[in-house]
């Protein structure tokens, strides 16, 4: 997006670490999924629940060596999770993490446009 065309709520949103973070929520939601069907560990979705973490730019270095951004995100969140990110991506392909994250913010950046069209309406309606 271009800076001066854009409100600070939809710049914080479509930010990399942001992305990154609609991309962990995929991820862990996906775990706690897994767990319910008692293929993950309920411990382990704990574990990445309270350990994960993004580092963008660790993930920009692995993607520099990898040419992947989902498996440069893995690895770099994997890391910050010890054991238990073995767990994570189980399942996933990384359409189903990227798609799943995108369709989400999408709704979320179409929620701050319709509130901004409703204070336009009330502008315009006085």
């Amino acid at each position: 997006m271009i800076p001066r065309y854009t409100t600070p709520e939809m710049k914080a949103l479509w930010s990399e670490e942001n992305r990154y973070q609609a991309w962990l929520e995929v991820e862990l939601l996906s775990c706690e999924a897994w767990a319910r069907l008692g293929v993950i560990p309920e411990a382990a979705v704990t574990g990445l629940r309270e350990r994960c973490r993004v580092d963008v730019g660790r993930i920009e270095a692995i993607e520099a060596e990898v040419k992947h951004d989902v498996i440069a995100f893995v690895t770099a969140v994997a890391e910050t999770a010890g054991e238990a990110g073995r767990y994570l991506h189980y399942g996933l392909t990384s359409y189903d993490v990227v798609d799943t994250a995108l369709s989400w913010l999408m709704r979320r950046a179409a929620g701050l446009i319709l509130a901004e069209l409703h204070q336009l309406a009330g502008v315009l309606a006085d």
